[in-house]
């Protein structure tokens, strides 16, 4: 791995505190009195025990298991869930979404210019929101929802009704809100990774995305076999690199220049040089180091601690 230095976490003089604007980010909203029940049988998370208190980290699969879209979703009110996704993945996934309501009492519809959707991080943080990550708690007629830390730094996301006074707090600009994305090691499928990893690539069962409980939903009996018959054989991790990282980009070891080691999820710029990104590695590339970007000679990538326990080590 490369030997060189990786920049201070929170460089001097760097804004910490405050609001984002998100625009890579939209929203779907389900409508109707079997809202949740239609969810539950559509994504990884438990729908049907949403509280108005809560949030859920959820993932959208393929029959095969992969995933095909990742939210955060949560609850307006008794008949109104959001689900908070990357942009560029909406309509395919509304699309799809669409085809499997058939008798439910749900209407599917894109609000991302019915809602604005903000980050807030450090003191801008409600401080009447809840601690636990996917915690929920209205501000008016803002749904403010509890994420993971990201280098100390509390964050959440913060959504209203197109319209309302933005939060308060100083601006921050959206590439910050993406590198602290990126450092918090809770990935959001983007289209460059559509399609290509089960939920535990991504770690979701170890930061609240996969419950291993409820019932079906497309794509359940390959989660599940991951998970139970030992068969993951790759994880996300965060690494750090000198030059640009692209979401879809693969990653080698530097001895095998055939076959890649792992794919870049979500990357972003660091404030003080270089560059960060999620990565889901073979857990024995990751083990053995040697990792480079693009190719076996390519940009040189090192591994940073993972913020939180992975599940085995709960």
């Amino acid at each position: 791995m490369s030997t060189s230095t990786i920049p201070s976490s929170t460089p001097h003089g760097l804004a910490t505190h405050g609001a984002a604007p998100l625009s890579h980010l939209g929203v779907i909203r389900v409508e109707g009195e079997d809202a949740a029940k239609f969810l539950q049988g559509q994504l990884t998370q438990d729908f049907a025990l949403l509280g108005l208190s809560e949030a859920r980290l959820a993932a959208f699969c393929s029959a095969k298991g992969r995933m095909q879209a990742s939210f955060v979703g949560f609850k307006r009110s008794h008949e109104e869930i959001l689900l908070v996704c990357n942009r560029d993945l909406l309509a395919s996934t509304l699309k799809r979404l669409s085809m499997f309501v058939l008798r439910a009492k749900a209407r599917l519809s894109d609000a991302s210019e019915a809602y604005a959707v903000y980050g807030l991080v450090g003191s801008t943080v409600p401080p009447s929101l809840p601690t636990p990550a996917w915690s929920q708690w209205r501000d008016g007629e803002a749904s403010v929802v509890r994420l993971y830390p990201a280098e100390g730094l509390a964050r959440a996301l913060w959504v209203a009704p197109a319209g309302q006074p933005a939060p308060a707090g100083d601006a921050l600009a959206e590439p910050l809100w993406q590198w602290l994305e990126v450092r918090s090691g809770v990935a959001t499928l983007s289209q460059p990774v559509f399609d290509a990893f089960v939920p535990q690539m991504l770690n979701y069962e170890s930061i609240g995305g996969v419950n291993f409980k409820k019932g079906c939903y497309p794509g359940q009996e390959v989660v599940a076999r991951s998970q139970f018959r030992g068969t993951l054989k790759r994880r996300a991790y965060i690494v750090h690199a000198d030059t640009p990282l692209n979401a879809g980009e693969e990653v080698f070891q530097q001895a095998d220049a055939e076959q890649p080691c792992g794919t870049v999820v979500q990357a972003a710029a660091h404030p003080a040089g270089g560059f960060d990104a999620i990565v889901s590695l073979q857990i024995s590339a990751a083990a053995e180091g040697g990792l480079h970007a693009g190719s076996a000679t390519g940009a040189a990538l090192q591994l940073l601690p993972l913020p939180y326990p992975l599940l085995d080590d709960i």
